[in-house]
């Protein structure tokens, strides 16, 4: 076989491949077995038709059809790895000559992952939040936590602000009472803001058995978006009272003994929390840099089908979940659908980008990934999907998923390489020290927080190829002929 490839921008190849008739026999003689399988001839047992009255009855067209199709899945992958490309999605294969007992020809059109070559990223600066715990986070902190313990009790009064009421509305447009538009016994907090916009003004005051009417927007239902006319009748009114702030209330909500214990746990959680967020924004903002730095040629092909799949995920998982449209969450959202289809195209640009970059990095730096980091971000991954770890998992390896897997993670300790090498400064001019977020005892944890940070891009890992971690001899994938 010979094979020649033609660059035909950075992105994009045309292999023109040359194969002699006798590499062709497997295949015809596959052909002429499956062919003797599917059809019956007058004298001949099924399957024991010769091939000479194959070729009679029903053309030696036929015959060679079936065994160009057979063949070549296999030609392709042989001349990608004989040109050592890395081939991205399905190629364009044409038969440009087939001359029987001679020769075959054809060509193979396909996107291929771009050459990049990384730049020196050591001098990356980023500038994150600082990290700080006022006494007024930690009053907060603690105000939430006695909010969950708080109880409520019946009262004979007007409604006020914060205390839960029970009602019951009726809604109506254009003096037409909605089917879906009565509801009795509904439980509310005052200034919570759940319900009905306009709904707080027009409770506040009232007392039990008292009603009031007002206009509001409709945000969900038959008449979602219009403008209705809603009653409200209040028939229960509650206050809710606090537990005393003292070491009683801390006995009763936590593992502590004491007030000042139980606020002192809340200030380094909240420290922690606020390192955690701080290491995720340098993450980001040292990847918009490498991105800024990093010439990126973006198949279109590859491209167009990223913006489809982003467009189709969206409109038919997310927003239909919701009940509303594209239409609707443009209103919402305030946008034209022009000002929409860029973002999208940005968002898939900025994806595809992020993946090839790391995926280079996970190369050059070889970079591999072990038992543990994968199971951690297995498990990571199960807990955000709502499924359980060992549910994940079998779905991850029945759907061959698992070099996926991978690859996020890979491209997560690519990316924690390049922060390690940036300098991260905060607002208040101090250098930040992530050497704790990427020590030799926290490997898992590295890979795990690095490889979020890379998703908030939304990497198409579906679509592209996943990184170079796995078996460098993997097959290339088949032509459809």
């Amino acid at each position: 076989m010979k094979s020649a490839v033609e660059t035909l921008n950075p992105t994009r190849v045309r292999l023109t491949v040359e194969v002699p008739f006798e590499e062709l026999k497997d295949s015809l003689d596959a052909a002429y077995k499956k062919i003797n399988q599917q059809v019956t001839v007058k004298g001949f047992r099924k399957g024991k038709i010769p091939a000479r009255i194959i070729d009679q009855r029903f053309g030696r067209p036929a015959v060679l059809e079936e065994a160009v199709n057979d063949a070549l899945p296999k030609l392709y992958t042989e001349a990608v790895n004989e040109a050592e490309l890395n081939p991205l999605g399905q190629p364009d294969v044409d038969i440009t000559e087939l001359k029987d007992g001679e020769s075959l020809s054809f060509t193979a059109e396909v996107d291929i992952r771009p050459t990049i070559e990384i730049p020196d990223y050591s001098g990356i600066e980023v500038t994150v939040d600082a990290v700080e715990v006022s006494d007024e986070d930690v009053d907060k902190a603690v105000e939430d936590l006695r909010g969950r313990f708080a109880s409520t009790n019946p009262v004979e009064r007007a409604a006020a602000e914060g205390d839960v009421i029970t009602i019951d509305l009726e809604a109506k447009v254009d003096g037409e009472v909605l089917e879906d538009g009565v509801a009795s016994g509904v439980s509310y907090t005052i200034g919570s803001g759940e319900l009905l916009d306009g709904i707080d003004e027009a409770v506040t005051g009232l007392s039990a058995d008292e009603e009031a009417t007002f206009t509001s927007e409709l945000k969900g239902g038959s008449a979602e978006g219009k403008e209705s006319e809603v009653t409200v009748k209040v028939t229960a009114v509650a206050a809710r009272e606090l537990p005393e702030l003292d070491d009683d209330f801390a006995q009763m909500a936590s593992e502590f003994d004491t007030l000042e214990e139980l606020r002192a746990d809340s200030r380094k959680r909240l420290l922690n929390m606020k390192q955690y967020d701080q290491a995720t924004q340098a993450q980001e903002r040292v990847l918009d840099e490498l991105l800024k730095l990093t010439e990126v040629p973006i198949p279109e092909k590859l491209l167009e089908d990223e913006i489809n799949t982003r467009k189709h995920n969206l409109v038919n998982h997310q927003l239909a979940q919701m009940g509303i449209d594209l239409g609707k969450y443009l209103e919402i959202q305030g946008k034209t659908e022009e000002e929409f289809d860029a973002e999208t195209r940005e968002q898939a640009v900025k994806g595809i980008k992020t993946q090839f970059i790391l995926d280079e990095l996970v190369t050059k730096e070889k970079l591999n990934v072990n038992q543990e980091e994968l199971t951690e971000h297995l498990m990571r991954r199960a807990s955000s999907s709502g499924m359980s770890p060992d549910e994940f998992a079998k779905a991850v390896v029945e759907g061959g998923q698992v070099p996926m897997l991978v690859g996020e993670v890979a491209r997560g300790k690519a990316l924690a390489v390049v922060v390690e090498a940036a300098r991260v400064v905060d607002t208040a001019g101090e250098v930040v020290d992530l050497s704790d977020e990427y020590d030799d005892e926290n490997d898992e944890d590295e890979a795990t927080q690095a490889a979020e940070a890379a998703e908030t891009v939304e990497a198409p890992a579906e679509t592209v190829e996943a990184a170079a971690t796995v078996e460098s001899d993997k097959p290339a994938e088949k032509p459809e002929a």
